[in-house]
């Protein structure tokens, strides 16, 4: 527990200076860093580790610190599926180049087009979410619906996900009040909020399939960077998209 909790504060305290420098340099670095990593983990959840696509994504990364972050991901699944074709590999090993990296890139993209402030109206739904999500879930789960969520997540209720969509959605709209009107920043919060929620699920997925509790050890109490954004890789393209992309 004392280690999870001095991780959650180390990890606070850089989102707080990355946020607070407000540098595209300085939030490409921290992005990227998180992809490279992010990569890692994926080729070994789907067991594709190949060393070219993690350098193919690695130079994707380094490209969207002086072009468009879109453009960079583009190049790296362009580049990744020639390669393939050319070396009659698995077609598999595309799979980390699409998760987690196009959805980092897409995050970054964010910021760019948008604002440091956007990125924390993200962070702020998807971050209720999943702690309204855990404290409705241990205190109702299954009072209202017998049934889990879905037998991807054994451990998710109804009434939690529902409770952390509730809570987000309303708080987040309220946040969103600084950006735009109290309805459009209500459905955006509501469609972030849901995606977050499957962005999760998929990473279950993927952790079940793959037979492992965790997607890596990197962050002493937390397990792995995927574990940590899990949510944010299917809110942020939604996010993006809203935003009027």
């Amino acid at each position: 527990m004392k280690e999870r909790l001095i991780t959650s504060l180390v990890l606070i305290v850089i989102l707080l200076l990355v946020g607070i420098i407000d540098n595209r340099f300085v939030t490409g670095l921290f992005i990227g860093a998180i992809a490279i990593g992010g990569v890692l983990e994926a080729q070994k959840l789907f067991k594709t580790e190949e060393r070219e696509i993690f350098y193919i994504a690695a130079a994707s990364v380094a490209l969207s610190l002086i072009i468009n972050p879109l453009a960079a991901a583009v190049f790296g699944v362009i580049v990744s599926a020639s390669y393939i074709a050319y070396y009659q590999k698995d077609l598999k090993i595309l799979s980390p180049v699409l998760y987690p990296l196009v959805s980092l890139m897409i995050l970054y993209a964010l910021y760019v087009k948008n604002s440091m402030g956007i990125i924390g109206w993200l962070i702020v739904i998807v971050a209720l979410t999943d702690s309204l999500a855990y404290f409705t879930g241990k205190n109702f789960a299954k009072k209202f619906i017998p049934q889990g969520f879905c037998a991807t997540s054994p451990n998710k209720s109804w009434e939690g996900v529902i409770g952390g969509v509730a809570g987000a959605t309303v708080i987040g709209a309220f946040v969103g009040l600084y950006f735009m009107g109290f309805f459009q920043a209500f459905f955006i919060s509501l469609l972030v909020s849901l995606s977050s929620v499957f962005g999760d699920l998929f990473e279950s997925y993927l952790k079940r399939r793959a037979g492992v509790k965790d997607s890596g050890d990197i962050l002493p109490g937390h397990g792995g960077i995927l574990d940590r954004i899990d949510g944010y890789l299917f809110a942020a393209p939604v996010m993006f998209v809203l935003m009027g992309a």
